[in-house]
């Protein structure tokens, strides 16, 4: 009844017997039950069987599983497929994040998509190949965890909100050194100095340093030094006084005056112009300062964090940043890693941005597709956790149903450079050239797959892989 040949390849998300998933397979014919259950057993799976729908229900209702196996026919005088269906709308309604995939040997189009619109991950006609099987049921359960630690972080973040905490979702193994920084110095006065690409979180970690500080009851202000002329920078952090020149008809109190006893924050710190870098060095050095025109010398206590998406050291070896200021500036160094390196942390940040923005919008969002879910995991996030939140955004705007599709999304490979080449994972890469490979070729995978230098089999495994 099964393929006896496997394809040789590595299954992504495979399982190891020490992860113990439980796996609930459903089928009225015992040989079906034995086959499946021999394949999966040597993966660690450990396996539940059931004989009939209420045998399936009665399963749920004593247990929880990882994935559910079953069948669409239970009575071997029907081969319509609405026993299955029917108990797929049962399973879905107790439980909608649950992966279920679907298998039958009466295998038609209009019975494959009315169990998907039903609430089925994937698809599976008997006989069945036992590669594609095993690499279906390890990537559901590996996105239905995923899924489960996001629903966890956002009600953990909502109680932090609640609370009026500064928020993080980091869970990725690259994440946890940052936390530990964070929460060590927090506590401190201790200036620190943020680094990281474009849209990686550089304002919400100053967020979580001030609020973690005894300064928290005081103000945070924040200002993007890289936006301000040199012409309007003294005054804008200094203040100035009134007819100190043009159009100055008012006193102002500068951001260093306003964040007296509080924190400052300074972005884009590494655009300061040298002369103004000098300027900025004498305050941090004395905590004095003179508003534009005035020569009454002001006190200010401030916690300076600064951030940049520059190579602020290397600026400074070529004569563009004064190594004294940044001296001052990095008592501590943060660098926030990018999303591409933190890929576990999507799933939880995507719930995060979809919650926000289907109360924002008022629509009636229940989450993702797994294939969406895919989609974001296997995409490179040139614009990091910005453009995660834009792309969610956008998402819950366009989605017509309970669920955003992959399609929502709106992904597109972006243009390759050698500079970002370098920064990118081999499964990033080889994600965009097959994007590219299929987008050229109108979507003929037998085309593409010639273009790549693959087999047929081998590109589907790894569109598979990549959600595509």
């Amino acid at each position: 009844m099964v393929h006896s040949e496997q394809t040789a390849f590595a299954r992504p998300g495979s399982l190891s017997v020490s992860d113990g998933p439980s796996l609930l397979i459903a089928d009225d014919q015992p040989h079906i039950l034995d086959a499946i259950e021999l394949l999966v057993g040597p993966e660690g799976y450990r396996v539940d069987r059931a004989r009939s729908p209420q045998m399936v229900l009665d399963a749920l209702g004593s247990r929880s599983y990882d994935a559910l196996l079953i069948d669409l026919n239970y009575t071997r005088d029907t081969t319509s497929g609405k026993e299955g269906l029917d108990l797929l709308a049962q399973v879905t309604a107790l439980d909608a994040q649950l992966p279920v995939i679907v298998m039958t040997a009466w295998a038609n189009v209009e019975v494959a998509v009315e169990a998907m619109r039903r609430g089925a991950r994937d698809f599976i006609q008997k006989p069945w190949d036992n590669a594609r099987l095993l690499t279906i049921l390890a990537n559901q359960i590996e996105l239905h965890h995923a899924v489960r630690r996001a629903e966890r972080l956002e009600a953990e973040n909502r109680l932090l909100r609640a609370q009026g905490l500064p928020e993080m979702i980091a869970t990725a193994p690259a994440m946890q050194p940052l936390l530990q920084t964070i929460t060590r110095i927090g506590p401190s006065d201790a200036n620190v100095l943020i680094t990281g690409e474009h849209g990686t979180g550089k304002e919400v970690v100053a967020q979580m340093l001030h609020g973690l500080s005894a300064r928290s009851s005081r103000s945070l202000v924040a200002v993007n030094t890289g936006a301000l002329p040199e012409g309007t920078f003294e005054s804008e952090l200094f203040g100035h006084i009134k007819g100190a020149f043009t159009d100055a008809r008012t006193d102002r109190i500068g951001r260093f005056e306003l964040a007296d006893g509080g924190t400052l924050f300074l972005d884009e710190i590494a655009n300061v112009p040298l002369r103004q870098q000098a300027k900025l060095l004498r305050v941090l050095e004395t905590g004095e300062l003179e508003r534009v025109g005035s020569s009454k010398t002001r006190k200010v206590d401030v916690r300076l964090l600064s951030a940049t998406n520059a190579d602020v050291h290397a600026e400074a070896e070529a004569g563009r940043f004064r190594p004294d200021l940044l001296f001052r500036l990095n008592t501590v160094e943060i660098h926030l890693p990018p999303l591409r390196e933190r890929r576990e942390d999507i799933p939880a940040l995507a719930a995060h941005f979809l919650s926000r923005y289907a109360l924002r919008y008022r629509k009636q969002i229940q989450g993702l597709e797994a294939a969406a879910l895919q989609a974001m995991l296997g995409y490179p996030w040139p614009g990091n956790v910005r453009e995660l939140d834009h792309t969610i955004e956008r998402a819950v705007l366009m989605a017509a149903g309970s669920r955003i599709a992959q399609a929502d999304l709106g992904l597109s490979a972006p243009r390759i450079s050698h500079s970002s080449l370098e920064e990118m994972s081999l499964e990033a890469v080889e994600s965009i050239l097959i994007r590219k490979a299929l987008a050229r070729c109108n979507g003929n995978v037998s085309q593409a797959a010639e273009a790549l230098g693959l087999s047929r089999g081998a590109l589907y495994r790894r569109m598979e892989k990549y959600g595509l």
